[in-house]
């Protein structure tokens, strides 16, 4: 685990940062790593230990006693979840420490050389809310660091740990009478209001904050935009949600059927899950016998909902309405907004044995069972067979099923939270599709097939300039010059962004004229990928006629079939 947190750094010397407390003198110190060129700090508490009577509790601030050090040399826990490495490429990290006591961050930081304050870059981890860390190789901040200062625009990153799964997304009438539902989601606000009052320390820009975060952290930007109904000023600027922003299915009953067999398995479900005596039986078990129960009924319903079966719930408080409702009343925080997908998001998660109509019909109707039959048909029917090419033993409609798949989840609900950002708040907002990867050359061996082309996670290759990383893990990648050059645009406008609230700057090795999505009637997507950069309307190619179909898909009464 450290091995692979600290692989960038070839460490040398201790860094210490110094600061004042309060008007007594009183320090607090920070001692983290450095080499010559990055500093960083591991494992930082910004929240108290979440087990027993505050298991599914709003998080409680971790603030350090006067004269104190803070050890930030070493990783640490990631929050509960099963051990082992993630599944390759979508995450590279070996889990082998877990706690309740996990709600920490890492800082780095370039060396200041007399330069800042910098902007902030705060990383929300995907995972579906149920695996991962803020020690991931794949999105390391090194690179991304690296290509932001050789840009002349330098960046630091904190990436955050929040609970997962059962331990963060529990609900009940109970846990929602007392404020205890969206814990992760409270626990990832209370981080970057950590990183908003503490980051100056570190010589970090409280007023240039990007939060950003890809998959579920991508879903956790889009709901921290929507935080409180807006009521309550952001603590950040700038949003940057990857591969979705909303998901289908937060006002459906995954969740509180997951809570209800997990409360079955250990015993403590005891006239109603919805009950006080459940979560009080719940919060008296210890961690391990929770996280196995969760991992064994996760198991057996991992079909359901695609394994996203956690998920946040609308809970009067954090989210007061369903997202599509605060979305129509435009109670949507102020902050410049960024969303994209990877131009074949979904070809990972469909059923690659898809061959005939009546397999795409099953697959679909499977994800979105609330659709009516006459709409499930009008959906269809937008995507012709005739419009997808077969692979090599991948059908067409495989294909068909996929781009139905990620217009569903990752496209057309960004482009609805887009455009409502641009309307409501007249703040800047782009939209983009990633169409480059490496990560097939993992993905195709790995499960024997030939074409799953730009999948989930694709551009972190490139954002966090992590070729490396892979190679390391013993997942080798074969980037060749376009793959370097797009990397080098890619994540320099990623953190150009941070800095000017902008992905393109003149003068810079950006990614060539992105304009904002809404200017002149919109929306425009910016293709990412190939030899150059292609700005398009969402109605025409290479964007699929996203505008006739997401106009379907964004229609109230589809969206309320949809569940968000």
């Amino acid at each position: 685990m450290q091995f692979l947190v600290l692989a960038c750094l070839a460490v040398a010397t201790v860094a210490r940062t110094v600061i004042s407390r309060d008007v007594t003198g009183a320090t607090i110190e920070y001692a983290g790593l450095a080499n010559d060129d990055l500093d960083v700090f591991l494992g930082i508490p910004y929240g108290q230990d979440t087990s027993g009577a505050n298991r599914f509790k709003p998080p409680r601030p971790y603030i350090p006693a006067p004269g104190s050090r803070v050890d930030a040399t070493k990783p640490g826990p990631a929050c509960p979840q099963p051990l082992g490495q993630l599944s390759p490429p979508l995450a590279l990290v070996n889990i082998t420490e877990i706690s309740e006591n996990c709600l920490n961050l890492n800082i780095a930081r370039p060396k200041l050389n007399g330069h800042g304050p910098l902007p902030v870059m705060v990383w929300i981890h995907g995972g579906s809310f149920w695996y991962g860390s803020n020690n991931e190789p794949t999105t390391a901040p090194a690179g991304l660091i690296r290509q932001s200062v050789e840009n002349g625009m330098p960046v630091m990153h904190v990436a955050v740990n929040y609970r997962l799964g059962f331990f963060g997304f529990a609900q009940s009438d109970t846990l929602k009478s007392e404020g205890s539902e969206n814990a992760g989601l409270r626990d990832q606000r209370l981080a970057i209001e950590w990183v908003r009052d503490n980051i100056a320390i570190f010589g970090g820009d409280p007023a240039r904050i990007t939060i950003f975060g890809q998959s579920s952290g991508g879903l956790a930007v889009g709901l921290h935009m929507l935080a409180y109904g807006g009521a309550k000023p952001l603590p950040f600027q700038r949003g940057i949600a990857e591969s979705q922003s909303l998901e289908p299915g937060i006002t459906a009953n995954f969740t509180i059927d997951a809570m209800e067999a997990l409360a079955d398995y250990v015993s403590c479900n005891m006239t109603d899950v919805h009950s006080s005596e459940t979560v009080a039986c719940l919060r008296g078990k210890d961690t391990e016998t929770l996280l196995q129960a969760s991992i064994a009924t996760y198991a057996s319903d991992i079909a359901h909902n695609i394994g996203d079966i956690w998920l946040p719930t609308v809970d009067g408080d954090f989210l007061p309405a369903a997202p599509s409702q605060l979305i129509a009343e435009g109670r949507i925080g102020n902050a410049t907004f960024m969303t994209g997908w990877a131009e074949d998001d979904m070809n990972f998660y469909t059923n690659t044995s898809i061959a005939t109509a009546k397999h795409t019909y099953d697959f679909i109707r499977a994800y979105l069972s609330g659709l009516t039959e006459s709409s499930l048909d009008d959906l269809l029917n937008l995507y012709p067979i005739a419009e997808f090419t077969p692979g090599t033993n991948l059908s067409a409609e495989f294909y068909r099923s996929s781009r139905i798949f990620r217009d569903v989840l990752m496209v057309c609900p960004s482009l609805h939270l887009g455009e409502a950002v641009a309307r409501t708040q007249s703040t800047p907002v782009f939209h983009y599709s990633f169409n480059q990867t490496v990560v097939d050359q993992i993905l195709d061996p790995m499960y024997n097939v030939s074409g799953l082309q730009v999948g989930h996670t694709s551009e972190f290759a490139y954002i966090f300039d992590s070729f490396g990383k892979y190679n390391a893990s013993g997942h080798p990648v074969y980037p060749q010059q376009n793959d370097y050059d797009l990397m080098q645009r890619g994540s320099r406008s990623w953190s150009t962004f941070a800095t000017q609230g902008m992905p393109w700057w003149p003068d810079t090795d950006t990614l060539n004229r992105w304009y904002m999505a809404y200017n002149n009637g919109g929306p425009f997507i910016m293709t990412i990928g190939g030899p150059h950069e292609e700005l398009s309307a969402a109605g025409g190619p290479p964007t699929q006629r996203l505008k006739e179909r997401c106009g379907f898909l964004n229609d109230p009464k589809i969206i309320e079939a949809l569940g968000y």
